[in-house]
């Protein structure tokens, strides 16, 4: 007999007995095993009538098959006393994946555990009265019938948790799936197709009217995702993981976003139809690029339309390039610093329309000091300037330049 675990036994009622008296006693218990597995599963069928019937290959019930091969094993340890009982775990550990796949937890497979220990006890304890086996030793096999169980339980618990993963995993997988149809280009139009809302059954995902494509920047390799929650889907497999927020304007929405972010960078897309998924994907992807080039606020998840400016002046860049070496070519000659403060003042100009004391104003200058810039600014464009399609080219491509750095922001000098 052995002694639970971090205690010291000098002296083992049990080891006491003489072991004829044990080998009597574990024969007969051994023989009524069957019997007294059949009566623990009739207790338990009445105390739990929804438990699901699992039969083996034979037919045979796996519970029954699991109580007395647990009943045997306990017994026979009776007789050599040599380590701790150890009963084949796979059964027990079938139990609970099954209790895992079915969603349940595992507080009713551990109560008919105490209960089957409680009839095995009752079973045990007249067989101890039949054989004269003293009441200190049976108090003694009561109590490493309590620790055998603890090692059930185990099993189980085990089992419980591999089944848990694995439908995790599978979730994720069939998550995956329905991500990669939703922000596909070519993902039929109008009506939800038969493929999507399958998918989106299978998780248990109901199809909104508009959702948001969300791109983030991991803040360490090995960050831990998001706690989203379950209606928001998360991909984390990707470099920069992605997630779709369904109906992302709903109430409390926003600030569940805000909170299960803190601490990351990245970007959310406007909000969009269902079919426009892969639209809002691309306006996240293209704030993201710029954050990382630093046009953009890193360390925290930022929202496409409060950007809609950066968006959409800095993102494409070739042709923005292009139409300011043409719009902005009387600067060539002026030098860097006085063609930026020439620019600086013209932006102020087509931004305020007013005249020197309202630029003056904006960019921190002396009135008089504008009125000279502007006479030069008509000096280098000469008539373009009051040109509607010129003035708008202008203003720009100036505000693309300012938003990259190169010329001076006076807003931020409010």
């Amino acid at each position: 007999m052995t002694a639970r675990p971090g205690t010291v036994t000098l002296h083992s009622a049990w080891h006491a007995v003489p072991r004829v008296q044990v080998r009597q006693f574990a024969a007969i218990a051994m023989a009524e095993a069957p019997a007294l597995a059949e009566e623990i599963l009739r207790e338990i069928r009445r105390e739990y009538p929804h438990l699901p019937v699992v039969l083996d290959d034979s037919g045979e019930p796996m519970a029954l098959i699991g109580i007395r091969r647990a009943i045997e094993v306990f017994v026979q340890h009776l007789e050599t006393a040599e380590g701790r009982p150890r009963v084949h775990p796979e059964v027990f550990q079938e139990f609970g994946r099954g209790e895992g796949l079915h969603g349940r937890s595992l507080d009713s497979l551990q109560a008919i555990y105490r209960l089957g220990v409680r009839l095995a006890w009752r079973r045990f304890a007249e067989i101890g009265q039949r054989v004269d086996i003293p009441p200190p030793a049976m108090y003694e096999l009561v109590d490493a019938g309590y620790e055998y169980l603890d090692g059930l339980v185990d099993q189980s618990v085990r089992g419980y948790a591999e089944a848990a993963a694995r439908q995790a995993g599978e979730r994720l997988r069939l998550q995956r799936r329905l991500m990669d149809l939703l922000l596909s280009e070519h993902q039929h139009r109008g009506d939800p197709a038969e493929a999507l809302v399958e998918r989106a059954a299978r998780i248990g995902w109901p199809l909104p009217d508009r959702v948001a494509v969300g791109v983030l920047l991991r803040p360490a390799r090995e960050a831990v995702a998001p706690a989203v929650g379950q209606s928001v889907l998360l991909d984390m497999e990707y470099e920069q993981p992605r997630m779709v927020v369904p109906e992302p304007d709903a109430a409390g929405r926003p600030e569940l976003l805000y909170r299960a972010l803190a601490g990351w960078s990245g970007a959310i897309g406007p909000p969009v139809p269902l079919a426009d998924a892969a639209k809002s994907l691309r306006w996240a992807e293209a704030a993201v690029r710029l954050v990382e080039r630093g046009l953009l606020p890193a360390g925290e998840v930022l929202h496409c339309t409060e950007h809609t400016e950066a968006l959409v002046l800095l993102q494409p860049e070739e042709l923005i390039d292009d139409l300011a070496l043409r719009c902005l070519a009387p600067l060539a000659h002026c030098g860097p610093t006085h063609g930026r403060r020439l620019a600086e003042t013209l932006l102020a100009w087509l931004e305020t329309r007013g005249g020197a004391p309202e630029v003056a104003a904006r960019l921190g200058v002396h009135p008089q000091t504008v009125r000279y810039r502007l006479r030069q600014i008509r000096e280098l464009w000469g008539d373009e300037v009051d040109d509607p399609d010129r003035r708008f080219e202008l203003e720009l491509v100036l505000r693309a330049q300012r938003l990259r750095g190169e010329l001076g922001d006076p807003r931020a000098r409010r």
